[in-house]
């Protein structure tokens, strides 16, 4: 029957019946369509195109069959030395951009072969080819490139800023999310080593690359994810790269990486959130995470069998140790008796560490009785012997200048903290960064009445020679002056006067370069020794004798004058103001 048989009726629901099964059709045709290309742009198909192969074999074209003969003739030379000239690169170009993967597999193992053999930068233009074969859709291919590039990148054979800027860090970052482990694990190392340079680091930002990397992080593959927690710890050196990892969600991620039972992964996540820790912004955020999960997790690493990580947990809570609420959990939690023990290793970096986090805590001062108690001053006489070490020897001085006060006089004497000082100035290895913590350090401790008696006694000719020698040096102006407020400061006792005397000449020819100094301490100073010296017969008679004299009369002129102009301008000041 047909259609000219169909009532009108009947007639118009078949045509309409027709339309709409068009329209749906159609629009499932278009869904279809989308479906496809959704599927098609995923990394996980885009790098397992080689299943095409069954239907399709890539025809061997005859140029690449001869750039292939022409590649196994130039490379049977008999030598494991790789071959890098012009008809090697040709050869290379052409096998690179090949459909066939058995090709693109002779020139990625030749790649491979060269980054293993290499003793020298690789010429640019050999780089050129990494491009096709990081995108090849062979999986193997992608194994060998990937290795190679590793290989040249750590060896340092090719410029780390050369790769990026040749386009090399789009196939790169797209080989993070690939389905293969190995693949996973040399692009992550790829990028750690990238990420060595600050440039790049900005460069893998903008292009998207720190969320892959960030994902890889939490691999079940150990391989995988120590060398992605190894490149989140590179990212962090920077301050914008760390602020896009915070945007990303990094620190809960590294902070549950702290209990990995890989000691690589506790290191670079321990590390990389001391580099977060630099930044007060970020304290609250790292804090809030569990309830003290983190100061627990970094004091538990405290304890670590590994050298290292003992390290750098104690530099994270360092870092962590400006918010004296911070300070006041870690006492709570059980830190000191961690510290002291960690302040008697016989490890210099770990008594580096441990000395930067007690210095921290110390700068709270309800602290400070308990570190006292503690017997820490005892320990930080010991940490005195470190004199070729600046950071130890800067931490301990001002750690000691913290927990001395009127009520820790004795404690500080019977630690024989002072002598340990005085010690370190009097040797002549220890250098001037640790000369100017300790002449620092003994110039606060004077402030203190019954300390500065007990410096007095503990001085000999030989330190008082020292202190005199090192007012007098012109190199380190705040080394001179130091030196010369301990001396200053030194009550004109037998003892001392008898010490001084040798080199009254010394200490008149600094003081007088002191009255004549810019800066007004130094002015101040001056004029301030000289007055306790003058007590001195020998010193009188001296300054009596020496230009000091006729320096003193010029200051004070410049000191009048500068007095009757100050009073004109006030008298000028009041009367404008009374006019007003």
């Amino acid at each position: 029957m047909g259609v000219e048989q169909l009532c009108v009726f009947c007639a118009q629901l078949l045509k309409d019946f027709v339309a709409l099964v068009r329209g749906v059709m159609s629009d499932f045709a278009q869904k279809i369509r989308d479906c496809v290309d959704a599927i098609s742009q995923c990394s996980c198909l885009k790098r397992k195109k080689a299943a095409a192969s069954k239907l399709y074999k890539p025809v061997l074209q005859q140029h690449e069959r001869q750039a292939a003969q022409k590649f196994l003739q130039h490379l049977d030379t008999g030598t494991d030395k790789p071959l890098l000239d012009n008809d090697c690169l040709h050869a290379l170009r052409t096998l690179a951009v090949s459909e066939n993967p058995n090709l693109q597999q002779s020139a990625a193992i030749y790649y491979l072969h060269i980054s293993q053999q290499l003793n020298a930068p690789l010429p640019v233009e050999f780089l050129e080819p990494y491009n096709a074969l990081l995108q090849s859709s062979d999986m193997e291919v992608q194994r060998i490139t990937s290795l190679s590039l590793v290989n040249l990148l750590v060896e340092e054979n090719v410029n780390k800023e050369l790769v990026v800027e040749m386009g090399m860090l789009e196939p790169i970052l797209e080989l993070l999310e690939s389905g293969d482990p190995t693949v996973q694990c040399n692009s992550c190392a790829c990028v750690a080593t990238l990420t060595t340079s600050e440039s790049n680091r900005e460069a893998i930002a903008s292009a998207g690359g720190v969320l892959p990397v960030l994902v890889l992080a939490k691999s079940y593959d150990p391989r995988v994810q120590q060398n992605a927690v190894g490149a989140v710890l590179n990212l962090t050196r920077s301050e914008r790269t760390r602020e896009v990892l915070w945007r990303e969600g990094a620190l809960p991620v590294l902070t549950i990486l702290l209990e990995s039972a890989d000691s690589e992964v506790q290191y670079y996540s321990c590390s990389a959130l001391s580099n977060f820790a630099t930044n007060p912004e970020y304290h609250q955020m790292m804090l809030q995470v569990g309830d003290r999960f983190l100061l627990k997790a970094l004091l538990s690493l405290m304890s670590s069998s590994v050298q290292k990580i003992r390290c750098q947990s104690c530099r994270c809570l360092g870092n962590l140790s400006v918010n004296v609420n911070t300070q006041e959990a870690l006492v709570a939690m059980g830190c000191i008796p961690q510290l002291k023990a960690l302040l008697r290793s016989s490890s210099e970096p770990v008594s580096e560490s441990a000395v930067t986090l007690l210095s921290a805590l110390s700068e709270h001062p309800p602290n400070r009785g308990a570190l006292v108690d503690e017997g820490f001053l005892k320990i930080l006489k010991e940490l005195l012997s470190y004199r070729t070490n600046p950071v130890i020897l800067s931490h301990t001085t001002y750690t000691i200048r913290n927990l001395s006060s009127s009520q820790s006089v004795q404690a500080v004497i019977d630690s024989e903290c002072v002598e340990g000082l005085l010690q370190t100035l009097a040797c002549t290895d220890t250098t001037e960064e640790s000369l100017l913590c300790v002449t620092t350090c003994v110039k606060e401790l004077t402030a203190l009445e019954s300390l500065k008696s007990h410096i007095a006694e503990k001085l000999n000719s030989e330190l008082v020679g020292r202190l005199i020698g090192l007012a007098g040096q012109l190199e380190n102006t705040e080394l001179s002056f130091h030196a010369a407020y301990i001396i200053g400061q030194l009550e004109p006792k037998d003892e001392v006067r008898q010490s001084l005397k040798p080199h009254i000449s010394e200490v008149l020819g600094y003081l007088l370069r002191f009255l004549s100094h810019q800066e007004v301490r130094f002015q101040h100073l001056g004029i301030l020794t000289l007055c306790r010296l003058n007590e001195d017969a020998n010193f009188s008679s001296a300054i009596g004798l020496s230009p000091l004299v006729e320096q003193l009369q010029r200051f004070q002129q410049q000191t009048e004058e500068t007095q009757a102009l100050l009073r004109m301008a006030m008298h000028s000041m009041n009367r404008g103001g009374q006019g007003h």
